[in-house]
């Protein structure tokens, strides 16, 4: 892990507990104690993590066996454990379940709220349930109330839906569900749920143009992506920044938006298929077919342009953060530019990379897995 730590967001070495930022990727390979686990009788190996969620503030570890661990700020309850102080050291998160012990498929962290869906896809959701002010039903549960720690959303059960993946924003959800439909709730303001309106909604609606073909979305603080089976993107929500890759028109005005799912048809896309879509605070990235790299947002660029620095690298993965990006290679190596000034871009005193460079702190290891929240990363390796 790297980057800043906000009172809980870091694995750090008991030496280095101090510090608030860690600018070069730093490993654990004593998972037990860096999780606070006590080791097993035989002192055999006991926690092998399966994935790890970085959000705004906070972050989710997963373990195989579907343990769930968290840490962060949680200034509005997001941890799900029940209270909203800081949570320091990572701290294992209880679903309600008839079947104690349910295990946890994959979590999305939010700066208000975050979601955890199990491995049957029933989804749970914890944290600020929204106001007057900032607009309601965050969590979907129908009342637009706060939970302190992680609720099932009923509806979904009840409408018979699985979800596959899930995004959360500043102030909206967006559900996928394993039968390739997009789902949306929360705030309406700039146009985040979708459907062409800008009410609130409390309950889990459907994306009207999205209802089936979706294989997988991305979210970013208040915009949602997504990508169908054909390989074409679409984007809605806020584009003062450009970050729904849409083009011109008015993604300079701090208003701009777009209502409901509007294709992404750059000239550089044209002929390409995307396999993958990302999306960090105010921009996002994707990778097509022969393993290019696009991205666009953050008020640079207003729709996708190819990353040329790695046009000769074929690119399996890629992450973005506030105002970064972090990208892997089908060789296991890492890359990363933009903003660094958090250490999120993992390249020690580095502030700002205009182009992607090799991360040389991981030139011996293969990175299989890599995560971005907004002011620090954390990746899974390979030893080479």
């Amino acid at each position: 892990m790297w980057g800043t730590d906000s009172k809980g967001t870091l694995l750090k070495p008991e030496d280095r507990a101090d510090e608030k930022k860690i600018d070069v990727p730093t490993p654990f390979a004593d998972l037990q104690t860096a999780l606070g686990l006590e080791a097993t009788p035989d002192g055999s190996a006991a926690v092998s993590i399966k994935s790890v969620s970085c959000g705004p503030t906070d972050t989710a570890w997963i373990l195989q066996d579907g343990r769930c661990f968290v840490g962060g700020e949680n200034k509005q309850g997001q941890a799900g454990v029940g209270h909203k102080n800081p949570v320091l050291k990572p701290t294992q998160i209880t679903l309600p379940s008839e079947k104690p012990g349910t295990a946890v498929k994959t979590v999305a962290m939010g700066s208000n709220f975050s979601a955890f869906v199990d491995a049957a896809g029933d989804l749970y959701t914890a944290g600020f349930g929204g106001s007057n002010f900032s607009g309601s039903g965050y969590l979907g549960h129908g009342d637009g109330e706060s939970y302190l720690e992680p609720k099932l959303v009923e509806s979904l059960v009840q409408d018979g839906c699985t979800v596959d993946q899930v995004e959360v924003g500043e102030a909206h959800i967006t559900v996928l569900t394993t039968e390739g439909e997009v789902l949306t709730a929360g705030a309406g303001s700039y146009g985040r749920l979708g459907n062409f309106e800008t009410i609130d909604q409390l309950y889990l609606e459907p994306v009207e143009i999205l209802t089936q073909g979706v294989t997988q979305i991305a979210g970013g603080k208040s915009f949602t992506l997504a990508l169908t089976n054909e390989g074409v993107l679409y984007g809605w929500g806020r584009n003062h920044k450009g970050q729904l890759g849409t083009g011109l028109g008015l993604a300079v005005d701090m208003y701009a938006m777009e209502p409901v799912p509007s294709p992404i048809e750059a000239d550089e896309l044209l002929g390409r298929k995307v396999i993958k879509v990302t999306a960090g605070h105010s921009h996002a990235a994707c990778i097509t077919e022969s393993g290019e790299l696009f991205y666009w947002g953050m008020a640079l660029y207003l729709e996708p342009v190819r990353v040329n620095e790695l046009l000769n690298t074929h690119v399996v993965d890629v992450v973005c953060g506030q105002d970064y990006t972090l990208v892997v290679d089908k060789e296991g190596k890492m890359y990363s530019f933009g903003n660094g000034k958090n250490g999120a871009l993992g390249q020690g005193s580095v502030k700002q990379l205009n182009q992607a460079a090799v991360m040389e702190a991981l030139q011996d290891k293969k990175v299989t897995y890599v995560s971005a929240g907004w002011k620090h990363a954390a990746c899974l390796v390979q030893d080479l």
